[in-house]
């Protein structure tokens, strides 16, 4: 099925009214105390007009002690609740499903943005990264519920859980987590929060929304079979409506010469998926490559820098096989047309700095 404009349904929550997914692009717009900024608000309703059947937040902490980046959008508190209802209401007005990606920064917390030392599984001197303690653990579970709670209560269609690139869940994975308090050491125990945090999320909202999950198959310390064993076991569960696979460059070979013979998006794609279904990022700039990955098995695509470039990367996709991104560098002025404010630009600047002219 290559269809890019066909709709897509799911276990729990509305259809999207096709395949294309925004990526959780950090942007650096937000408040400083997470609060909802207009730039953020006419970033993503933007790409809601642009036909994107799902809109997702930046990545948006669960904790004030998680916090990963300066103007990050937070979950943490009720008070993030009135800004994220004025989102959630703008994103359906234009015809796009809503979700949040939560966040925890787990030791890529800035100290001096947190007030303190970042917290991880396990001690890191040279990092000055501290150990959380088992209840700590439990609190950091507790919170991703209540953050999703928050989130429904706001209006949102689903939330999506950010597993990925190396944040906090994504660092109880590591073989060097060697606790001993059940959230460490063999494979059940470094895997135990996935299940943990899923099965919070599922008790604390409603049978009707939507839940995703965000996970990388290599790189920051994980194994790629580990990654599709853990894959293919929480797709099984039933708890999960979708799977986000982040693989850098979809086509790619592993990293892993073991893996080498078949592309990331291959290796995942095989795995058992029920009805879950799974979607696929990864320099995805153009038509055929997002029907190419539904051609290799993915149920729809996620874009990130195609949809820097364009706000309507959705609509020109499903309306033209021909259609390819503009290259980059662009201007600044190019990307405060597309709904990037000046602050998402110079984060933009810093990261890739070969992205913008001038």
């Amino acid at each position: 099925m290559t269809d890019l404009a066909q709709p897509i349904n799911f276990t729990r929550g509305p259809a999207w009214k096709n395949r294309f997914a925004l990526a959780p692009l950090t942007n650096c717009q937000s408040h400083a105390d997470g609060t909802l900024s207009d730039e953020e608000y006419h970033w993503l309703t933007k790409r809601a007009d642009g036909g994107f059947g799902l809109v997702m937040t930046c990545a948006a902490h669960v904790q004030a002690a998680g916090q990963g980046f300066p103007g990050q959008l937070g979950t943490f508190d009720d008070k993030h609740i009135p800004g994220l209802e004025r989102l959630a209401k703008g994103i359906r007005e234009r015809g796009a499903v809503s979700s949040v990606q939560l966040h925890h920064a787990g030791d890529r917390s800035p100290a001096d943005l947190i007030g303190g030392p970042a917290r991880a599984p396990y001690d890191d001197e040279e990092k000055q990264v501290k150990a959380l303690s088992t209840g700590e653990v439990e609190q950091v579970v507790a919170d991703f519920a209540a953050a999703a709670a928050r989130c429904e209560k706001a209006g949102f269609d689903g939330i999506e859980l950010h597993g990925a690139h190396g944040y906090l869940l994504c660092e109880f994975l590591r073989t060097r987590n060697d606790r001993t308090d059940g959230w460490g050491g063999d494979y059940a125990g470094r895997t135990r929060i996935y299940r943990e945090v899923i099965a919070a999320v599922r008790a604390a909202t409603g049978p009707d929304f939507q839940v995703g999950l965000r996970m990388s198959p290599e790189r920051f310390g994980t194994q790629i079979a580990e990654m599709l064993q853990l894959a293919g076991e929480l797709m099984a569960t039933g708890s999960l409506d979708y799977l986000d696979m982040s693989l850098w460059d979809c086509f790619k070979q592993p990293e892993e010469e073991a893996f080498h013979g078949k592309t990331l998006i291959d290796h995942f794609a095989a795995v058992p998926r029920g009805a879950c279904r799974m979607g696929v990022a990864g320099k995805i700039m153009e038509t055929t490559t997002a029907k190419d990955c539904l051609s290799h098995g993915a149920d729809f695509v996620l874009i990130g820098k195609g949809a820097m470039l364009h706000h309507d990367f959705a609509k020109r996709a499903t309306a033209d096989d021909g259609f390819v991104s503009t290259p980059f560098p662009v201007s600044r002025a190019y990307f405060n047309a597309e709904g990037l404010s000046d602050g998402f630009v110079d984060y933009v600047a810093r990261t890739w700095p070969d992205y913008v002219a001038g």
